[in-house]
């Protein structure tokens, strides 16, 4: 199926990213916000054209894009002013939603649940990218009454955005978010907030590794108070899970030395043997990479120059990453490559006058 024509409603960061996904195909996008800013900014920005208040017209598909406790209204007020044939959304929580759409009576045989795994930690159409689905899961959670037709169609849409679709039972996909992206919302939250009572100092010695944990805690707490009021059972679990293991792992440290060193072994191992289940890059099995450290200056079109004298010697870069003290003239970016692809980086770097280091395996999935 083709899906010819949609109608966002909601522009911030996802149906923004959805219509800039849809803008280099042939998809007449509409779109709709309360906020007439927000709709003007993602139109601007090349994601569809303004939906014309006094009388829409109706498309193949409406994607609702709004808070999660909006979802339902959203859907039963589109489906009574017949919107669209199909309808879709992209909440975060489906089995609370669901039931919430089916006491209010929308029309559940042409709608599908939908919630692509994308994001940024910052929401807004000013954040939305075309490239935001690429590879990425799309989760659909059709129920017994959807329709062949519509479910086609959602699909035709993910298609469009780049994405991978994946079909799951609305308890399964909440069940699963609780753990891939509920918790960790809570733990870098929590994590972060042990900030606020330290002192100068502790948050100036900060580095990678905190800022890695904690780069989601700077998300929207009211968005978030609505994911963890529609999930709240699964992410109960899950959390209630993670405090018993933290809680042994205290004990052990508190007791005798040696079991305290094996307690914290044994976690960090099955944290690694985690680590090797998530998918690599194209979605493929993690493979291990190796890692050259480079010394950049801290001036600008270094990182740039750096990047480029790579490229030039035929080498691909897997990843980065970057670390950087406050206040230093240098910092050392690790570029992740192919095994085979560090002795001869190490060798051009170094003939290009980079400062560079020696190259380390790193582990697979980063």
């Amino acid at each position: 199926m083709t899906v010819r024509s949609v109608h966002i409603v909601g522009t911030g960061l996802i149906g923004a990213s959805v219509g800039l996904a849809l803008a280099d195909r042939d998809v007449a996008v509409l779109l709709s916000d309360r906020d007439p800013a927000r709709v003007q900014l993602a139109s601007d920005l090349g994601a569809g054209a303004p939906a014309d208040a006094g009388s829409p017209e109706r498309v193949d598909l409406v994607l609702i894009c709004v808070p999660p406790s909006e979802v339902a209204g959203e859907l039963k007020r589109t489906q009574e002013l017949d919107l669209g044939v199909f309808y879709s959304d992209v909440a975060s929580i489906k089995t609370r939603l669901q039931a919430e759409a089916q006491t209010l009576g929308a029309d559940l045989s042409i709608f599908v649940g939908g919630h692509p795994v994308a994001g940024r930690e910052r929401g807004g159409p000013a954040m939305a990218r075309a490239d935001l689905f690429l590879g990425r899961p799309w989760v659909l959670t059709p129920t017994p009454e959807t329709s062949a037709g519509a479910l086609a169609a959602v699909r035709a849409l993910v298609s469009d955005c780049g994405a991978v679709p994946v079909e799951l039972d609305a308890a399964t996909h909440d069940a699963t978010l609780a753990l891939i992206s509920h918790a960790p919302q809570a733990l870098a939250s929590l994590l972060a907030a042990r900030l606020v009572d330290s002192d100068a100092t502790t948050a100036q010695l900060a580095g990678q590794g905190l800022r890695d944990l904690t780069r989601i805690a700077d998300s929207d707490p009211d968005l978030w108070a609505q994911i963890a009021r529609g999930n709240a059972g699964p992410l109960a679990a899950v959390l209630r899970g993670l405090a018993t293991d933290l809680t042994g792992l205290a004990s052990a440290l508190e007791g005798d030395e040696e079991r305290g060193s094996a307690a914290f072994r044994e976690v960090v191992a099955a944290g690694n043997a985690g680590r090797l289940r998530l998918p690599g890059k194209h979605g493929a099995r993690a493979a291990p990479y190796a890692t050259v450290p480079v010394v950049v200056a801290d001036e600008p079109g270094a990182l740039a120059r750096l990047l480029l004298d790579a490229g030039e010697a035929g080498i691909n870069v897997e990843d980065l990453s970057l670390e950087h003290s406050p206040g230093a003239p240098v910092g050392l970016c690790e570029l992740i490559v192919q095994p085979a692809a560090a002795g001869p980086l190490a060798t051009v770097l170094t003939e290009r006058g980079w400062v560079v280091h020696q190259a380390h395996e790193a582990r697979p999935g980063g």
